[in-house]
């Protein structure tokens, strides 16, 4: 009775105790990986707190979360509604209680300060971790192999490696399962003392080693929780003979106790097993089972031939005070024999007290810093003092080395608050340095110290006032850095460090000036440039050093005035003008713009040309150059100089760049044959020639450039019997058929070469002779043949005269004037009425070209000759005088039943109106570019007296162009002019060409010759010979 009414009274003591600390305690139930946010309780209801009667209050009622610094909580609490949400930081159940047995319950803890001082409360909050299934159970190995002989009878038992699931309860292992037995084995699970589940394997059927001595199957092993977790591993039997006694412990449950500071090696245990085996069945093996901690496993060490156990490193009892060693003794059967042992760790004073200051008030730099005025009883922090020894080594007292204003009020059995005991005084003392003292009951006592720091505040209630509030001022730009600006001052009606002000520059003032921060001095620290900025606006501060400190703003306006550091700055470092060689003098080559970024006289700039070239001039104020000379790409391809820009300043000054204008190449030079040198050279062709065979090869040149000098070659002219062909690339002439006898002889070729000149190309032609024999025995005969032969029209071979009567001849006569008379009209007629459709099409493209603002290249006039019937007539010698043309018309009649092979070729000296070479009319206006140059032209001024350039994406041609006369489908018109001017296929994408077709008239009369052809056709063929 006496022992009740003692603790009875205790726990009244005790009460009031903790009603007059202020101490409660709260316990709350979370489960282990909640997400962020999620509520857990309200302290102000969990306590009763909203029941606290109504109280003059300095402050609002304020929660606050006391932990160690640089510590990661787990939880957070709203200040102001004491309401507990979770972290983003992780609640791991594993990790947290990682040194506790796994059956054993999980506390994470905290405190939390109730303020102000009038309700002062301490709360400590214990936080139960309720495990989830967040790991799956695994088995130590993915393959488990075992052995089990073949003399095992039916429902022989085999055990299994157990698997680890770090979660308890239901979450723990819970159940196995074997996947394809094959009827042969089967699995039961027991429940061990220490409550786990063991998995053993059963022998269903009898075993025979010699007829299948392995068994593969699949073990599983599933959790409880939800959802559920599971994993499998390979179970490989092997099956031999077995051991039928197993070893036997002499004790199967050892507990023993050793001191932590027990010394590496020694004794912890001696285990003793027997086998009533003999021989090698009866050699006993002692191991850990898989379920030991790998920590016990690192401390621990078990002969496997004697069972001793000793210390492997060195023990640590407040790293774990209990280990569990699991031991196996093994014959070499299947089921090893276990004994349990159970060590304790015993304490002895080897750790030193641990003082950890968790501060109500956040410090400054490590330093709480209070106001003078601070009332009594203010908390300042909460002491925890800690010893990781246990029992009376553990117990700890906290006290203060000497009398300061601050006393130390116990909480809890460990934990003290630090508050004011007096009233402050900064005049008095400005700091204190508390020293905390920490001692343990051990024998003998070890003892810690901890420094903590107080700064008394003063208080501070005057701004600083600045002498001007707003300040103007004028600096030359390139000023050197450090150049003293002005200097800014105010003054502060406070004393002390309240009445010392600081300078400091605002947010928005710019990085080119600094200010000192105790004289006030401006300086600018960069070099100012107006021509990047010409005025600066930006606010100056002044800050006591009160705390909190009072700050005053002033505005400031600096105007940067400008000087010539700039020289002017042409567009481009290097210009690039294309004009083309017809370009007449004084025209305009391009233009030259120029900036100077500096202000009035200093960005006026004059142009001129350095070196004194007279070849150019150039325009001083608006930069256009103009040439004083005539260009010759064949002579010269390009011009360079250096154009200098000089500013108007005092100290005037300037920049060079470099002009280079590149003469582009027109379409002014013939093709010229180099092979054949003449008309009058011949080359043999051996009968025997296969097909395909190169014969021959023209060679041909252009004095021009680029499209202007590449060559087309064709043959216009001869090649009556078709036997040759040519490659319009590289001149190569080969030959057709094979020769037949009436092949023999000279074969004249009219070969054309014309370059791809735009936007008119230019030709040349040149005869090519190829005698067609087995050798040269009288070259002098072959040479005379060659000549007859340039005299004789191109249609024509040299071949036998024809023995024709002499009236024969006269018919033929006779056809060939009345069919040249017939086709002559019949061409005049067809040009005619071809030009009277296109002059209103040319008057109106004329009058665009006018209006058009783009300058473009004109093509001379165009010849072209258009007729659109010819006669069948019978061919007949003509006059044996140099023709400059011919007119060649041929017809025959394939469905003509008695037709005899033979058809009618009219051949039609004629004389046309001479066609000169049109070049490239490239007018006044110059480009400043080529075709595959960059574009120049967003370089020119609108003031420029040179037209803006606008090019214009190609058009297709419209019938202002082309006219096109259509024949009927068998008849074939074959034109040759000079190059196809009005090709659509040669057509210039930078201008529009226009196509104008001339009349051209027959003046001589024509010869009519027969030649044999399988088709009805109607051929007008025109060749110019040079």
């Amino acid at each position: 009775m006496d022992l009740l009414s003692g603790t009875y009274i205790f726990a009244v003591l005790l009460a009031c105790v903790v009603f007059q600390s202020g101490a409660q305690e709260k316990n709350y139930t979370i489960r282990e990986e909640m997400p962020e946010n999620v509520l857990i309780g309200d302290l102000l209801k969990d306590l009763n707190l909203s029941l606290i009667p109504d109280k003059s209050l300095t402050t609002p009622m304020q929660f606050k979360l006391v932990y160690k610094t640089g510590d990661v909580p787990l939880i957070r609490i709203e200040e102001g509604t004491g309401e507990i949400f979770t972290t983003g930081a992780r609640i791991d159940r594993e990790k947290l209680c990682a040194g506790i047995l796994v059956d054993s319950r999980c506390f994470y803890e905290v405190e939390v300060a109730v303020l102000p001082d009038e309700i002062f409360r301490l709360v400590k909050i214990r936080f139960l971790i309720e495990d989830i299934n967040d790991n799956a159970p695994l088995f130590p190995a993915t393959v488990i192999n075992i052995s089990i002989p073949e003399n095992s009878a039916i429902n022989s038992r085999y055990a299994l490696p157990a698997a680890i699931d770090p979660d308890t309860g239901i979450n723990g292992v819970q159940n196995y399962q074997l996947i394809k037995g094959q009827s042969i084995f089967g699995l039961d699970v027991i429940e061990t003392p220490e409550g786990e589940k063991m998995p053993q394997l059963i022998v269903q059927k009898e075993l025979d080693r010699e007829e299948k001595d392995t068994y593969v199957m699949k073990v599983k092993v599933e959790d409880g929780g939800f959802p559920q977790r599971s994993s499998t591993a390979i179970l490989q039997v092997s099956v031999a003979d077995t051991n039928d006694n197993r070893p036997v412990f002499k004790e199967n449950e050892i507990e023993v106790s050793i001191p932590e500071n027990a010394p590496v090696g020694t004794s912890v245990t001696q285990l003793h097993a027997t086998d009533a085996d003999i021989g090698e069945n009866a050699k006993i093996h002692f191991y850990f089972s898989n379920l030991v901690s790998n920590i016990a496993k690192r401390l621990f060490h078990l002969n496997s031939t004697t069972g001793l156990i000793t210390i492997k490193e060195p023990l640590d009892r407040e790293e774990s005070p209990n280990h569990r060693l699991l031991v196996l003794a093994s014959d070499g059967g299947l089921m090893p024999a276990r004994a349990m042992v159970l060590v304790n760790v015993t304490d002895i004073n080897d750790n030193v007290p641990s003082i950890d200051i968790r501060y109500i008030i956040n410090p400054i730099n490590g330093t709480v810093v209070l106001s003078e005025n601070a009332p009594l009883n203010t908390k300042i922090a909460l002491i925890t003092v800690t010893d990781k020894d246990a029992d009376h080594n553990g117990r700890v007292s906290c006290f203060t080395d000497h009398e300061v204003p601050f006393r130390l009020r116990p909480v809890f059995s460990n934990q003290f608050l630090l508050e004011t005991a007096a009233y402050l005084d900064y005049e008095s003392t400005r700091e204190y340095a508390i020293k905390l003292l920490a001692a343990d009951a051990g024998k003998p006592p070890l003892n810690q110290s901890s420094m903590l720091l107080i700064k008394v505040k003063d208080e501070n209630d005057n701004a600083p006032v600045f002498t001007q509030p707003f300040i103007s001022l004028s600096v030359p730009e390139n000023n050197s850095p450090g150049t003293q600006l002005t200097k800014i001052s105010a003054t502060d009606a406070d004393s002390g460090r309240n009445a010392e002000v600081n300078y400091l520059l605002g947010i928005d003032a710019p990085p080119e000036f600094n200010l000192d921060r105790r004289t006030g001095i401006l300086t600018a620290v960069k070099k100012l440039d107006r021509e990047k900025q010409e005025k600066y606006s930006f606010t100056v501060l002044a800050k006591d050093n009160g705390m909190p400190p009072l700050i005053t703003n002033a505005t400031v306006l600096v105007t940067v005035l400008d000087q010539n550091d700039n020289s002017p700055i042409f567009t481009h470092n290097e210009y690039n003008f294309y004009v083309p060689e017809n370009l007449p003098r004084h025209g305009t080559v391009g233009l030259i713009t120029v900036t100077d970024p500096d202000y009035g006289e200093n960005s006026a700039v004059t142009l001129s040309i350095l070196d004194a070239n007279d070849d150019f001039t150039i325009d001083p104020q608006t930069g256009v150059i103009r040439p004083n000379i005539s260009f010759d790409r064949e002579k010269q391809e390009s011009y360079t100089f250096y154009v200098k820009a000089e500013d108007g300043g005092r100290v005037s000054r300037s920049s060079t760049a470099k002009v280079t204008i590149n003469v582009v190449d027109v379409n002014d030079n013939k093709p010229v044959f180099v092979v054949p040198s003449s008309n009058y050279s011949f080359e043999l062709v051996l009968p025997s020639t296969n097909p395909g065979t190169v014969v021959f090869t023209v060679v041909a040149v252009d004095n021009d450039t680029g499209m202007n000098a590449e060559l087309r070659y064709s043959i216009v002219g001869g090649n009556t019997k078709g036997l040759f062909m040519i490659d319009q690339t590289t001149g190569n002439i080969t030959l057709k058929e094979k020769c037949v006898v009436a092949d023999f002889g000279l074969h004249r070729l009219v070969v054309k070469a014309k370059d791809l000149g735009q936007p008119d190309s230019l030709f040349n032609v040149i005869n090519v002779n190829l005698f067609v024999n087995e050798s040269v025995t009288n070259a002098t005969l072959i040479y005379e043949l060659v000549r007859r032969n340039i005299e004789t029209p191109v249609t024509q071979n040299i071949e036998p005269a024809d023995a024709s009567s002499p009236s024969s001849d006269y018919v033929k006569i006779v056809v060939a004037i009345v069919a040249g008379t017939i086709t002559v009209v019949l061409v005049i007629f067809i040009t005619a009425v071809v030009r009277c459709r296109q002059s209103p099409h040319l008057k109106n493209a004329q009058k665009n070209k006018q209006n058009s603002e783009w300058v473009t290249p004109n093509p001379e006039n165009r010849q072209m000759i258009m007729m659109k019937k010819k006669k069948k007539k019978k061919k007949k010698p003509a006059p044996k005088n140099l023709l400059l043309n011919f007119v060649t018309i041929e017809e025959s009649k394939a469905d003509d039943a008695d037709n005899d092979g033979n058809s009618v070729t009219l051949d039609l000296p004629i004389e046309l109106e001479e066609q000169t070479m049109g070049k490239y009319n490239w007018g006044t206006t110059p480009t400043t570019f080529k075709p595959d140059s960059p574009d120049l032209a967003r370089h020119y001024k609108s003031a420029s007296p040179q037209p803006a350039f606008q090019i214009q994406p190609e058009t297709p041609l419209n019938s202002k162009h082309h006219i096109i006369q259509e024949l009927p489908l068998d008849n074939t018109f074959v034109a040759c002019d000079s190059i196809s001017k009005c090709s659509s296929s040669s057509s210039d994408p930078y201008s529009v060409s226009e196509c104008s077709y001339p009349v051209t008239t027959f003046k001589t009369p024509v010869s009519v010759h027969t030649r044999p052809t399988d088709s009805r056709t109607s051929t007008i063929e025109i060749y110019s010979e040079i």
